[in-house]
Formats: C-alpha cells, structure tokens, sequence
C-alpha cells in the first residue's frame, strides 16, 4: 500500500504532524528490525526510542516498545497485524544488506591497516558505505510510509503527539542534567 506523497498535504502543521509519526514509525521498525536480528549492531543514525528494554538494542523491549506505541493510538487487530506484516518485510529485506554492511566494513578496515593506505581505495569503499545507506534508508522509508498509510488521520495526529511530548521530557531532562553537572561557583 503506498501513503500519498508527502508535497501533496498542503499545511505545515500536517507536514509536521506526518513527519512526527514518520519519526515514531521509523523507530519502531528500527526497534523491531534489531528486536529480530540476533547480533545486530545498533543504527547509527536511529531514533533514540529504538533502543530496547533497560537502554540495551534487541530484545523483548522494541517489540513491547512497539506494541506501546499501537496501544497508544488504539490500533485495531486488522492494523496491528498490517503493520507487523509491513515491518517483517522490511525486516527480511535488511537481512542482506546488513551483511553486505558488515563486509564493507571489514574491507575499510583492511584498507586502513595497509602499510600504506590508498586514498582512492578509502573513498571508493566510502562511496560504496553511502549507496548502501541510501539503500537502507529508502527501504525503512518505504516501511514507514506503507505503516503511516494503516493508520487513521486521528491515529497519527495522536501519535506525533505523543512523540511531541516525549521529545520534549528529553529535552527538560537533557537541560536539567546539563544544569547539574555544571561546575558551582
């Protein structure tokens, strides 16, 4: 199923609000996806929420994470189930790429502990490294956009709200934390 283009909704605050629920989307998939891949290194670039229970990544955690968050909108049977089948398939198409990951990564690190390094071989390698992200990117998109287009316009406003909140507790913990361990003077 493909959600509408997202230069179609001609408000900013809709734009704001699919890109909330994009965010709490993406997450979950995140979440799911290293939930269900013994081993998996964490994103790099992943929302902060797709780390499992008690801070770690994989685990029991990112699946309660995103049962919380279709608990939160009241998603039917029909759309949980839409949903998981959307993430699982993004899920298997991942696999490979992230084996494919793996190996660039190891190849760079080969490139590097050469007695003398290559340039162009790095950023060849480097180059390969960001097709492979894009790759990765588009198709957690594609997921996100395939979820978003389950749920109702009530059941996203809802949940970029509930993502609007949690941003900012983050925010009021982070400055708190930075009020406290600044020197007294």
């Amino acid at each position: 199923m493909q959600a509408k283009s997202l230069s179609a909704t001609p408000k900013p605050a809709m734009r704001l609000l699919v890109a909330g629920l994009l965010l709490a989307l993406g997450g979950a998939v995140i979440a799911v996806a290293q939930a269900q891949t013994p081993g998996a290194a964490p994103a790099a670039a992943g929302p902060m929420f797709a780390r499992g229970g008690h801070g770690g990544y994989g685990g029991y955690g990112d699946h309660r994470m995103l049962e919380r968050l279709l608990d939160g909108v009241n998603a039917s049977a029909e759309q949980r189930s839409r949903i998981q089948d959307i993430m699982k398939s993004a899920m298997a198409d991942m696999q490979a790429q992230r084996q494919a990951s793996r190996v660039q990564r190891e190849q760079l690190m080969a490139l590097f502990a050469q007695p003398v390094v290559d340039a162009r071989a790095v950023e060849a390698a480097r180059q390969q490294m960001v097709q492979q992200h894009d790759q990765s990117s588009r198709r957690w998109m594609q997921a996100m956009l395939d979820a978003s287009a389950v749920l109702t316009p009530e059941q996203r406003a809802q949940l970029a709200e509930r993502m609007k909140q949690r941003r900012d507790l983050m925010q009021r913990h982070h400055e708190e934390r930075r009020a406290l361990e600044q020197p007294k003077g």
